[in-house]
């Protein structure tokens, strides 16, 4: 199976960067989309953003638009770039995979089969 582990998670802040990585190995499927997902205590786990490699679609959650990028490299390592933070964002971030048909079911956490263990990334004000 899939095996999925994140970097790149620290204490930034407000208004600094981060860039996140996934790197995922073992059986891998290129029409398998990937994406990235955060939760906070109280919270449910929240969409950040997910890719499709196949068709090159890339989603993001209403608060990630404008300032998180998402990419996956030809080796399978998925990035999250992410600008201009707020305490907002303060959470641990996971990222997962999984065999998704349908485009409009990837910002469900619940359709992702396979998982990292999460990084944190703290925001101060």
């Amino acid at each position: 199976q899939v095996s999925l582990a994140e970097s790149g998670g620290g204490v930034v802040q407000a208004g600094g960067s981060l860039r996140l990585s996934c790197a995922a190995s073992g059986r891998i499927f290129t029409r398998f989309p990937m994406g990235w997902f955060r939760q906070t205590p109280g919270k449910e786990r929240e969409f950040v953003a997910a890719l499709r490699w196949s068709g090159r679609n890339k989603y993001y959650g209403d608060f990630a638009k404008g300032r998180f990028t998402i990419s996956r490299d030809a080796d399978y390592t998925m990035h999250l770039q992410m600008n201009s933070l707020q305490p907002e964002d303060t959470a641990v971030y996971y990222c997962a995979t999984g065999d998704i048909e349908s485009d409009e079911s990837m910002g469900l956490w619940r359709s992702y089969d396979y998982w990292g263990q999460g990084t944190q990334v703290t925001v101060s004000s």
